[in-house]
């Protein structure tokens, strides 16, 4: 069963841009809110020392820097989580933002970083998660040691406002190591060692908070490498481990609690799965930053403002997607089953 509206995603983003510029519906009509999040029929208490677990209907709201906001472009991880699910439905939205730390200092855009930290609140809550990953770590820990208890406070801090604002469970994940690297680019593997101890604070928040840890910090496999061209961002090969890495610490549940039945996809299908994925994300990355933000919400919004009114008119176009891949992969479930990660 093809994917055929994702199969050229290029063109499907030309179609989508023109149709936004189309639209003229009224503010009443639009689709503001996210639909009530399905509850399944068993609930999991989180804990510490518990596998975290992905279930059916769950809404997954992501945040942290840059390696994040890098998925939006790659959908590794989203696409190795579908595949786990396989006719499971969940909707995964990614607040990543490049450069980030536990203070927001990056969503500000021309404002302070608190005015980022509580609009960054204030979406998590709108999208209505039930369950929220925290990134955090990897630009912290260039503080060093004399940064640690501020980052220790601010995460803490961070968590309770998410779960105060959402009620979501919370996933920690931590950042993966530096990769060594050879002159002209700087060596970062060097930062391992005060990672680790930043990796470490998050392990002991995660337990005083009684929620799961994912860990990319854990050594690669001898020979296995992320392929960081700067020691940093890995690639395309590099992000498909750090998704599988991801993947495999989970366990995935159908609604009544049973494990979730994955679907096994070759290549090149996993490609076209992956590229729907993108375009999926990217539809979602325009309507929570759209390029001319400043104009439409921003300190010049009484020169553009109006037009704000389009931004929720992505959801449709959102959801549309999401419901495509979905039908995609509940095809192959029925066809080529294979038992589900336990």
């Amino acid at each position: 069963m093809p994917l055929p509206q994702f199969a050229f995603p290029k063109t499907l983003l030309v179609a989508v841009i023109l149709a936004g510029l189309a639209m003229t519906g009224s503010p009443q009509v639009l689709a503001t809110e996210p639909p009530p999040v399905a509850k399944p029929a068993t609930t999991y208490a989180s804990s510490a020392s518990a596998q975290p677990i992905l279930r059916a209907n769950d809404r997954v709201v992501w945040i942290g820097p840059t390696w994040v906001e890098r998925d939006v472009n790659y959908g590794q991880v989203e696409t190795e989580l579908l595949t786990r699910m396989g006719s499971q439905p969940f909707t995964l939205r990614n607040l990543g933002w490049s450069g980030d730390t536990v203070w927001a200092e990056s969503r500000g855009i021309f404002d302070a970083p608190a005015v980022g930290y509580s609009r960054l609140i204030e979406l998590a809550k709108e999208l209505k998660p039930t369950t929220v990953w925290l990134s955090y770590g990897v630009n912290e820990s260039w503080a060093g040691a004399a940064g640690l208890p501020k980052f220790t406070a601010q995460y803490r801090q961070l968590a309770n406002d998410i779960t105060k604002a959402t009620g979501a469970r919370l996933v920690f994940i931590t950042p993966y190591p530096f990769e060594k690297t050879v002159s002209p680019v700087r060596d970062p593997s060097g930062q391992n060692v005060m990672l680790g101890q930043y990796v470490a604070a998050i392990k002991q928040l995660a337990a005083e908070l009684n929620a799961p840890v994912i860990d990319l910090f854990t050594p690669l496999a001898a020979g296995e490498s992320l392929k960081a061209e700067n020691g940093l961002h890995p690639d395309a090969i590099g992000e498909q481990i750090i998704a599988r890495r991801l993947a495999n610490q989970f366990r995935y549940a159908a609604e009544d609690g049973s494990a979730a039945v994955s679907v096994t996809v070759p290549e090149p299908d996993r490609e076209e799965l992956r590229q729907a994925v993108v375009a999926k994300n990217t539809l979602f990355f325009h309507r929570w930053r759209p390029q001319n933000i400043t104009y439409l919400t921003g300190f010049r919004k009484h020169e553009q403002g109006n037009n704000a009114v389009e931004i929720a008119q992505f959801d449709p176009l959102v959801d549309a997607a999401e419901k495509s891949i979905q039908q995609w992969l509940s095809a192959r479930s029925e066809v080529k089953p294979t038992p589900g990660k336990p």
